[in-house]
């Protein structure tokens, strides 16, 4: 074998040609967001700005010293997910059910960053739970996702079964699945959210699509205000949307991904077959094989010869 086949030259162009419509795509995405929030960043920022130097005069016993120590405590009661506006007092973060949602972002790789272990041992232990959880976590996922695909399969057999138009049930399967899945991990939640997080509807939807593509931005974060009283279910739906929602969407990026590649088949297809008539026009006749020319001699004299 030699270094040519063993490199696989041959697909090189492709995969040279998918990268830079990856590294365009990710451009093209920088600039967009660039327009979009720059303009309004450098406002936030002038606005804090001059908040502070009103805050400086309003109270003019607190200097900058006292204001970064104020802002100090601020971060690590955020960090702790404790509430400064009250005297009230809270478990912060780490109640059994905020943990439990954690463990499970810890291992779908979600991490909004909005609560961390701070002690040694919290995060030598994460990095050993995370180890082991994260392929746990895609196994079973696979798993359910295959099972959800068999489900689908199945209804697209008994369908196809009953009716000549076979394309038309997959389809409708396809379309049902999709809206189901949408209606369940999206709209629902969408709804959810806004009654108890008091979130509108954009930033209740952004937040779903954030969490279920393991995103986790994590300025948006449920079941995290230290300021509101959730119930004692909250936690739990939290944590089984989280895990049927990726089951599902890991099935619709499947379906894409199949989708993507059976078209850059047709277009392969499509490429070589133009290619290949080209090549057959572009041949001169002195380059036809000796039995297609004496078949057309035969064919061109006139009978009786």
């Amino acid at each position: 074998m030699g270094i040519m086949e063993i490199l696989n030259l041959a697909r090189v162009p492709s995969i040279l040609m998918l990268g830079a419509v990856y590294v365009s795509y990710v451009l093209v995405g920088g600039a967009v967001f660039w327009k979009l929030e720059g303009d309004l960043g450098k406002e936030d920022i002038t606005h804090i700005m001059a908040q502070k130097q009103q805050l400086l005069r309003t109270y003019s016993c607190l200097n900058q010293d006292g204001l970064n120590e104020v802002v100090q405590i601020i971060q690590d009661a955020s960090k702790a997910g404790l509430s400064l506006k009250g005297n009230d007092t809270s478990d912060g973060f780490w109640k059994f059910t905020s943990s439990a949602v954690f463990a499970a972002t810890v291992v779908t790789t979600i991490g909004y960053g909005n609560m961390s272990p701070s002690t040694t041992y919290g995060q030598i232990f994460c990095v050993f739970f995370a180890l082991f959880g994260i392929p746990l976590n895609m196994v079973v996922l696979n798993r359910v996702g295959k099972y959800m695909l068999v489900i689908e399969r199945n209804i697209c057999d008994f369908l196809q079964g009953k009716t000549t138009h076979r394309r038309c049930a997959r389809f409708f399967v396809h379309l049902v699945s999709y809206l189901s899945g949408v209606a369940l991990f999206f709209v629902v939640p969408m709804h959810v959210f806004k009654e108890h997080e008091g979130w509108t509807y954009a930033q209740a939807i952004y937040y779903c699509f954030i969490t279920l593509s393991t995103i986790g931005f994590g300025d948006y974060v449920a079941d995290s205000n230290p300021n509101k009283v959730y119930p004692d279910w909250y936690s739990f739906l939290m944590a089984s949307w989280i895990f049927f929602g990726l089951a599902w969407l890991a099935l619709v990026i499947n379906h894409s991904i199949d989708i993507l590649e059976r078209l850059n088949g047709h277009l392969k297809q499509w490429w070589v077959g133009r290619n290949q008539e080209e090549g057959e026009s572009d041949k001169p006749e002195g380059d036809k094989p000796d039995t297609q020319v004496e078949f057309e001699e035969e064919t061109k004299a006139p009978p009786g010869q």
